[in-house]
Formats: structure tokens, sequence, C-alpha cells
């Protein structure tokens, strides 16, 4: 009797420990989602989930830290937890729009240097499942993006239209041209006008000045550009230039920061903002930080108008929300390059001081639409999984199965005590089916654990705190 009370005794203390085990391990993907943040733990909780690895995997569902892979997960190294600085409204985070490619409305790619864009505007032309794609062919520049039945364009970029408004027009030429050029090109067919949904990429602000100096260092300049800001582009005295002969091509990182008139500092913020609010180029009209100030707003004001806009540094979630912003769907999904010209470059503490102080307003900017894209980014996969859970909590509604009463016949519960809960009530139209004569179904109600996963703490713990 001893042997077998001290036999059950290690039993349980093995089931304890067992317990305390595999809530150490729940604890580690609650605690530390993330293997890059706490990988003593998370090396640990492998060689204990060593077994069940295997067998997850070959079940065709990754699992990665304790829960199922998410492909828009750390794709880009970002925080475990985003924590949003910037209060947006409801409005600025449903980004969906009624694009109507067969109607008048048109997309409007404005192509900021050395963000990626060229990337993307070929993703426009090639990579988009279209009823009617668009034609490209070999030694070509350009592609016709035309609607279904119709010759008209449905994409306003470098890779459809071409140049039209000038080499990398910024937010004021494209708001003055694109409406003109497509009305003298193709007169919309219902009026008043079009919907023209302006689109963007942005980049992290050191990274994108480092880029474009290697651009300009290996000879590429940018000369043919127009700047047209009401009406005019800029005088010499308005906008002198960096460099005396046909390019800059050979020029240090030192003197590509030490020039006073180079438009790689704060690109991004110029180009995004309405330049008629701060005189255009002329530069006289008010002090230089109330002038940034002036544009950084602008700047802002006018991304959370836009249709849309994506970060470089996240592919697969720029993607992601396209689609979902449009209604369309990529071919292929995008991938996140890292190994960049600008990446490859090794630039001391003090000079990438010197870089964050010239592009300061880049720097706000960025940001703001960082945060704003993440915010978006996870309102919009909370708004998918509760419309999945939504298509499964109907599914299973329909696979409740129904059984058939004839009149007079009633459904009732046994008396016996602690019966397991039954899966059959009667409904309503069973009780007013006793007055008519016809055949009525009553539906099979499954029990309350039937539906315990929707409600599960791990679906809302990865809604509320997305790992980006």
């Amino acid at each position: 009797m001893d042997e077998k009370s001290s036999s059950n005794s290690h039993h349980r203390l093995l089931i304890v420990l067992l317990m305390v085990l595999l809530f150490g391990v729940i604890m580690i993907q609650y605690v530390c989602p993330s293997r890059s943040e706490c990988q003593m733990l998370h090396q640990l909780g492998s060689w204990f989930e060593g077994g069940s690895a295997t067998g997850s995997r070959s079940s065709g569902n990754e699992i990665q830290d304790g829960l199922q892979k998410d492909p828009y997960i750390a794709e880009d190294g970002a925080l475990v937890r985003f924590v949003p600085r910037f209060n947006f409204t409801i409005a600025d985070l449903n980004r969906g729009v009624d694009f109507n490619i067969k109607g008048d409305d048109v997309i409007v790619f404005l192509h900021i240097q050395k963000t990626g864009g060229t990337t993307f505007g070929r993703h426009l032309v090639r990579n988009i499942q279209l009823e009617r794609p668009c034609e490209c062919h070999a030694g070509q520049k350009k592609c016709t993006c035309y609607r279904p039945g119709k010759k008209e364009t449905w994409l306003f970029s470098r890779f459809s239209t071409g140049w039209s408004c000038g080499l990398h027009a910024d937010w004021t030429e494209l708001t003055s041209c694109v409406p003109s050029r497509m009305d003298s090109q193709e007169a919309p067919e219902n009026l008043p006008s079009r919907n023209y949904y302006y689109i963007t990429i942005l980049r992290d602000p050191v990274s994108r000045y480092l880029s474009e100096w290697r651009h300009v260092q290996r000879g590429a300049t940018w000369r043919s550009s127009k700047h047209v800001c009401d009406g005019r582009s800029p005088t010499l005295f308005e906008l002198p230039s960096c460099y005396s002969g046909d390019d800059w091509s050979g020029c240090s990182l030192q003197e590509f920061m030490d020039c006073p008139y180079n438009l790689a500092n704060n690109r991004q913020t110029r180009m995004l903002a309405d330049l008629s609010l701060v005189g255009c180029y002329n530069v006289s009209t008010m002090s230089e930080d109330e002038r940034w100030a002036v544009l950084l707003e602008s700047a802002k004001r006018n991304l959370r108008g836009m249709a849309f806009f994506g970060l470089t540094e996240y592919q697969r979630k720029t993607q992601y929300l396209f689609e979902r912003t449009f209604n369309l769907e990529f071919i292929a999904p995008f991938t996140q390059l890292n190994g960049t010209r600008a990446s490859s470059v090794e630039v001391p503490s003090e000079t990438q001081y010197r870089i964050l102080q010239l592009n300061r307003w880049d720097v706000e900017l960025y940001e703001y639409a960082r945060d704003l894209f993440l915010q978006r980014f996870q309102v919009a996969r909370q708004q998918e999984r509760r419309q999945a859970r939504a298509r499964r909590q109907q599914e299973r509604r329909r696979l409740r199965g129904r059984l058939t009463t004839k009149q007079g016949r009633q459904l009732k519960p046994t008396a016996t005590p602690r019966q397991p809960v039954s899966l059959s009530v009667v409904t309503e139209e069973q009780l007013r089916g006793k007055a008519g004569g016809d055949t009525v179904e009553s539906e099979v109600l499954l029990p309350d654990w039937w539906d315990l996963d929707e409600n599960g703490t791990m679906e809302d713990y990865t809604d509320n705190v997305e790992q980006w």
C-alpha cells in the first residue's frame, strides 16, 4: 500500500512539474514574443518544444515563436510592440477607396527620388492582377495601361505616361498638371470630373540621403526637372546649382552635405508639401524655420489625404495596404531587400548626426508617416481578423445539423440530473408549427464550447499587440 501511494505521489509530482514547464513556455511567448528580444528564454522554449515543432511544420502551418507565422511580422526588425505616438481620426486610418478602373478614376504615383519608387512603379505596371493587364514590351520604357474596353489609361506614372508633368514632379506640380493633362488627352465621360488617387513611397531619411549621394556621385542628375510652382519654374537666383559642370560625379559626401542649395536636404517634405504656401522657391518671404514648419504641416496634411502611401522599409506591409486600399491584388509578393548601396556605406557617427540635422524636417515627417502607416496596418489587420472570424462563425452555422419534426411533435428535455448540454432546442418556428400542417425544421444548437476559440486569448493578443 505504501509503495502504491508513493508511486502515485511521484506521478502527481511529475504532472505538476510538467504543468509548470508548460506554463513557463506559454509565458515566454507572452512576455517576450520576439526571438531577438529574449534569445536565452526562447532557446529554452525551443528545447522543450523540439519534438512538437516538427509536427507543426508538417501540418503546413508554420509556427514561429509559439504563434502561427505571420508573413507581415518582423519583416524589418522593427519593435515587437508598436506604441502609437500620434492620434489620428477613423477616416485617416480606414483608407479603402472605391477605385473604378472601368470608369474614369486615375491612380497618380508621386515618385520621390531614391525611395524604391522605381521598383514599386514596375509592380504597378507588371505585377497587378487585372482584367486587362498593362502591355509592356522589351526595349520600351513605358507600358500601355488601358482600362477594360477603353483606350484610356488608369495609371499616371513614370512607366505608363512617362514624366508628363516633369521629371520627378512633386505634389505642387502634379496637382496642378495632372488634371489638365489628363483632360486634354482623355475627356471624362461622366462630368464634372474624374477621381485622382495620389500615392507615394517614403524612405528612412538617412538611408535615402546616402542613396541619393551615391547616385549623384555616379553622375546622375535631375537637371531636367521643372520645379514648376505658381505657373513658373524658379530662377537661377532662387534655386542655384551645387556644381558648375554637366554633373556632380565624383563628389565626396562632405561636398554633398556642404552645399546649402542641395535639394536632397529634406527632399521628401518639400516634394509632398504645397510650395505655394511659402512663396514657392523664394526664400525671402519668411525665416527658414518658419518656412519649413509650414512645409512640414502641409506635407503631413497631404500625406494623410493621399489614398495610399508605403514605406521602403516595410515592403510586405506596403503591398498589403495597397491591396486593401484599392481592392487589387499583386501577382508576386514584394521582397524586402536590405542590401542597398546606401546600407553598404560606412558612415561615422558624427557624419550621421550631420545628415540628421540636414534632414531634420524629413526625420519628423518620416516618424509621423511611419506611425500613421503602422496604425493603418494594425487597423486593417484587425478588420481582416474580425471578418475572418465572422466568416468562420457563419460557416459553423451552416454546418449545424437540422432535424425535422412533424405537426404536434415537441422536443422534451429529460429529467436526468447533470445531463450534458443538449444539442437541440425547440425553436419558435417549431412551436408555431403546431398551428399549421407543414413540416418544420428545428436548428440544432451546438454547445457553448463550440465557438470558444472565437473568443480565445491568443487572437485577442495578436489583435492588440501586433508584432512589427
